[in-house]
């Protein structure tokens, strides 16, 4: 049996400016797995998952590709990440197989509720990574980050492919989305095998050094919120943001590549300053668009962090799951954990996930 595992993620600074190609942010990979497992099988695989139940869903090929009867699809990731990745397969000669694929997450909780850490992004990486390990191909975290993007391509993403950053390259990183036109463009006269070798304008993915004293703690608010619902409502309100939203990005810019600044220097008190001013930035955007981007609870998340010499804002889109605070004295942990959970804020027991380099290399 082949496995292949990939972390969820967290955004530290950067959103909804990040989803337009060279404005940069600042995520974390977390350690929350998701695994795909590959068993050969004969003639027709299954897919199942515990996302879905843990029902197994049939597939068979079609013209050579993976062909899902679309009335019992509920995995389109999966099968966009195994369409994109058998087809540069294909190109490298290799015969296609049949296989059992069975997913398990640890990104929600026991009553299936997301913690908002990236599963989408997270299952698209572990799938890949299984497949190519199934199929013997050698891989780096760029090979896998540009496989899962074109993925996600496929099915209409709106969100910045962050999240398969944070997947692939793990850790810290500094993250700006590649030029999403030129890409579709070259996919249009070149193979998946030329495209991935190409350099794509305007990403960046970097990893960022951490001062020692500073401490990532999160915070969830138990409301699920629909991350491609929230980009989508404010993408909706971009022409009538005509004399905001450009101010918005070039201000989210300035802030995000001081914060990578703040990193690169190990000055702590800065990034404290830099997440605080990211924040506001959000709360104007949240304004503007009439969007709870930071809910009652993210509030009262970030009050009590603030009451306890910590930096704190939402994560990600926002509209709840989770929130974020850099603390960096150790003795306000603990008391800071005890006034999220009065306020009823659950504190996740997460640490930042770093894997080995050389991981992929068989």
């Amino acid at each position: 049996m082949i496995k292949a595992s990939a972390p969820g993620k967290l955004f530290i600074a950067g959103e909804y400016a990040v989803v337009t190609n060279n404005h940069p942010a600042i995520l974390v990979a977390v350690n929350q797995f998701i695994t795909v497992s590959l068993d050969e099988a004969i003639d027709e695989g299954t897919i199942n998952s515990t996302l879905n139940g843990g029902l197994p869903v049939p597939w068979t090929r079609q013209d050579g590709a993976l062909h899902i009867d679309e009335r019992e699809n509920p995995f389109i990731y999966i099968t966009q990440a195994v369409t994109v990745t058998e087809q540069y397969i294909s190109e490298l000669n290799k015969e296609l197989l049949f296989f059992h694929l069975s997913v398990e997450s640890e990104l929600d909780n026991a009553k299936g509720k997301k913690y908002g850490l990236g599963s989408s992004g997270a299952v698209t990486v572990a799938t890949i990574k299984a497949l190519l390990k199934f199929y013997k191909v050698p891989y780096t975290p760029e090979l896998v980050y540009k496989l899962a993007s074109l993925a996600h391509l496929s099915v209409k993403s709106n969100g910045s492919f962050g999240d398969i950053a944070a997947s692939c390259f793990t850790g810290w990183i500094a993250y700006s989305c590649f030029d999403r036109e030129w890409v579709k463009e070259r996919q249009t006269e070149m193979t998946i095998t030329e495209l991935v070798t190409l350099s794509w304008p305007d990403l960046m993915i970097r990893h960022l050094s951490v001062p020692d004293n500073l401490q990532l703690l999160i915070g969830w608010t138990a409301s699920p919120a629909s991350t491609t619902h929230l980009v989508d409502k404010v993408n909706d309100k971009r022409q009538d943001m005509a004399d905001f939203f450009p101010n918005f990005l070039v201000e989210s810019k300035m802030i995000v590549n001081d914060l990578i600044t703040a990193f690169d220097k190990n000055e702590t008190q800065a990034i404290k300053d830099g997440i605080r001013k990211n924040r506001s930035l959000l709360l104007k955007l949240a304004k503007h668009t009439g969007i709870s981007i930071e809910t009652p609870l993210l509030e009262k998340l970030v009050e009590a962090a603030e009451t306890f010499g910590g930096a704190a804002k939402s994560s990600g889109a926002g509209g709840g799951d989770c929130g974020i605070a850099l603390v960096d004295n150790a003795d306000t942990i603990l008391p800071l954990f005890k006034q999220w959970e009065a306020d009823g804020v659950v504190p996740l027991p997460l640490e930042v996930y770093q894997e080995d380099e050389g991981a992929g290399v068989l």
